[in-house]
Parts: structure tokens; sequence; C-alpha cells
């Protein structure tokens, strides 16, 4: 006679990711249009916040004061957190301290602006 397996199969429980990696996903989704490659891989990011209430404050660069975006980049960063399930509020504060440079780069993107 056969041997029946009575193991039973688990269930499976679909990945739970964090406010926090869920927000670095939707940073991905970001460009300054001058450069392509997302302002999480070009190190722009410099801080992620998120309180209990789940309020997002990012602290963030830009590849220069003049950065031609720098008056439409972060409100549209803001929308999109914003507007992330379990979002209560969102806020960029920009900072020029320390100064961006491109060592801040991740390695993917210093491989696809040539850098390396």
């Amino acid at each position: 006679m056969e041997e029946q397996n009575l193991e039973q199969s688990q269930p499976v429980i679909p990945e739970v990711r964090s406010l926090r990696d869920r927000v670095i996903e939707t940073l991905k989704t970001c460009y300054d249009p001058e450069i392509p490659v997302d302002i999480w891989e070009l190190g722009l990011i410099y801080e992620i916040i998120i309180n209990e209430g789940n309020d997002v404050h990012l602290r963030m660069t830009l590849t220069s004061p003049a950065c031609p975006v720098a008056e439409t980049l972060p409100p549209e960063i803001e929308d999109k957190i914003r507007n992330m399930p379990d979002v209560n509020k969102a806020k960029v504060e920009i900072t020029f301290d320390p100064p961006w440079e491109k060592e801040m780069m991740s390695d993917e993107a210093k491989l696809e602006l040539g850098m390396w």
C-alpha cells in the first residue's frame, strides 16, 4: 500500500513589505529628467523618517542648487508618497548639507551612467 503524504500544504502568505520598503520602491519611480537614473539610486535621499502615525518625512538633496527641477521634483515626490496606501502625510525637506557628490550614487547608477 502506498503511503500518503499527510503534510498539509502551507498557505502562501503574500510578502509583507514594510512601509519604508514601499516608500523606497516609490522613490525609485522618481527621476531627474536630465539623468536616466532614479533619485534613490542617485543617492539623493539622505533620510526617511516614518512616525507612528505613518507621516513620512524625507530629507533629500538635488544634484546642484541650480537644478532645473528644484521647484517641481519635491512636490512630485510628496504627492507620490502621500498617495501611497497607509501614508497619512508626506513632507520633503531639501538640504545641501552635505552637498551631493557622484560617490553617493549606487553601483547600479554608476554602471547605468557609465561612470566606472
